[in-house]
């Protein structure tokens, strides 16, 4: 039993230390510089472990914005309104993409690695399909006569990495957020 545990713990150290190493090369040089041999590397782990823990660079970089985005699915699911249930739906939809619009900003190099990384399967990735969801439910709710399907996954093309790093400058760091909110918005005050 106490081994374990031993062993549990050493796999939370190494996907904390393959995680931090995955963000220290996006910073250093963009998605083009991780790699499961570099990343493995920097963490001081064997590429194996990194392989068999995520899969791909494609499963690095999905599990990094997932752990980028935790706080948001959290108070989405289980949080007070407005992130959480319960709210009405205009304020739920600007404090959603306040949240990840924050996430964005704040992780562009990330979103333009993990786009690359995972073209082939954009709409399968775990974050894509929780955002997916709760923006078609907001827009079900709010917008009932359009197709909040195709609404969500609109709003969700606009989370370009390249675009938010365009958008977000130093004299107005929440620039995208805000554009991003007022068309979000005006679907939903369009009558």
């Amino acid at each position: 039993m106490a081994q374990q545990r031993t062993e549990r713990a050493d796999a939370v150290r190494n996907r904390r230390a393959v995680l931090h190493a995955t963000e220290q090369l996006l910073a250093e040089g963009g998605g083009e510089h991780v790699s499961l041999d570099r990343v493995a590397a920097l963490a001081g782990v064997g590429k194996g472990t990194v392989f068999r823990r995520f899969g791909s660079r494609a499963g690095l970089l999905q599990a990094l914005l997932e752990e980028r985005s935790r706080g948001l699915r959290d108070a989405i699911t289980n949080g007070p309104p407005p992130l959480g249930p319960g709210g009405p739906v205009r304020e739920r939809l600007l404090a959603f993409l306040d949240g990840l619009g924050a996430i964005a900003e704040g992780n562009a190099v990330l979103l333009s690695a993990h786009e690359q990384a995972c073209a082939e399967d954009k709409y399968g990735d775990p974050s894509y399909q929780f955002w997916h969801r709760h923006l078609c439910a907001l827009f079900a709710e709010g917008s009932p006569d359009f197709d909040a399907g195709f609404l969500a996954h609109a709003v969700l093309a606009v989370f370009d990495g390249d675009l938010i790093r365009h958008m977000t400058l130093p004299d107005d760091p929440r620039r995208f957020t805000r554009s991003i909110q007022q068309i979000a918005t005006a679907l939903l005050d369009r009558d």
